[in-house]
C-alpha cells in the first residue's frame, strides 16, 4: 500500500493539482488591495451629497421677495395707466426684468450668508424646476401676442410662474410650495374672469403674494 501511494504523483492523477504558491500570480480573479485612503474619500463624497440632496434649499430671500413684490405694485400702477395692451405689455416686461435682478441678487447674498452653494443639490433642483414653465410662459406669450389673442396672456403668466415656483419649491423651505399653489389658484381665476380685471390679478399676484410670503419668509426662514 504504502509503494501504491508513493507512485500516485500529480502527473498520474487524472486531474490536475494546482499549485497553491503560484495561484494568486495567474487567477484572473485577484484583486488589487483598495487604497484606503480613497475609500475613505469615497465615503465622504458619498455622505456629502447624500446630505446635500436632503438638505432644502434655504436661499429663497424673503427680503427679496418683498422688493419684488413693491417693484410688481409699482407697475401695476404705471400699467394701469397706459392706453393700449402694448405699453401695457412693455412695462410688466420691464419689472419682469427687475424682478429677475433682484431675485438673483437676493439669492446670492442669503447663500453666502448661509454658506450655501446656489448650484448645490438642491438648489440646482430647485432652479431646473423653475425653468421649464417659465421657457414655457416665454413661448406662449410669443405666441399669442403674433397671434394677437392677448386676453389670457396674464392669467398664464400667473399660473406658468405658480407652477414653477410650485414645482421648485418642493426642494425647498415649506413657504415657497404654497406660494407657488396660491399663484396658481389666482392664475386660474384669472383665466376665467373679465379682461378688465387683470391687472388688478397682476397686482395682487406678483404684488400682494410676494410681500406676503416674503415676510412668512423673513419671519420663519430669516431675511
Amino acid at each position: 500500500m504504502r509503494l501504491c501511494a508513493s507512485n500516485l504523483t500529480s502527473n498520474s492523477l487524472p486531474y490536475k493539482v494546482l499549485d497553491r504558491s503560484r495561484l494568486g500570480e495567474y487567477s484572473p480573479f485577484r484583486m488589487e488591495p483598495f487604497p484606503l485612503h480613497d475609500r475613505a474619500m469615497d465615503n465622504l463624497r458619498y455622505i456629502r451629497e447624500t446630505m446635500e440632496r436632503a438638505t432644502p434649499f434655504t436661499a429663497i430671500s424673503g427680503m427679496g421677495e418683498i422688493a419684488i413684490g413693491a417693484t410688481a405694485l409699482v407697475a401695476s400702477v404705471i400699467a394701469a395707466q397706459q392706453p393700449n395692451f402694448k405699453l401695457w405689455f412693455f412695462v410688466w416686461m420691464a419689472e419682469g426684468l427687475i424682478s429677475l435682478l433682484i431675485a438673483g441678487w437676493s439669492m446670492d447674498r442669503k447663500a453666502r450668508a448661509v454658506r450655501m452653494s446656489l448650484i448645490s443639490g438642491s438648489g440646482r433642483k430647485a432652479v431646473f424646476s423653475l425653468v421649464p414653465p417659465i421657457v414655457a410662459g416665454v413661448l406662449l406669450t410669443l405666441v399669442l401676442v403674433r397671434a394677437e389673442f392677448v386676453i389670457p396672456i396674464p392669467g398664464m403668466w400667473l399660473l406658468l410662474y405658480g407652477t414653477g415656483v410650485f414645482t421648485g419649491g418642493m426642494f425647498s423651505v415649506r413657504a415657497v410650495p404654497a406660494m407657488g399653489l396660491c399663484f396658481m389658484a389666482l392664475g386660474a381665476l384669472a383665466l376665467f374672469s373679465p379682461p378688465g380685471y387683470a391687472n388688478y390679478f397682476m397686482a395682487v399676484g406678483f404684488g400682494g403674494l410676494h410681500l406676503l410670503f416674503g415676510a412668512i419668509i423673513v419671519r420663519k426662514y430669516g431675511g
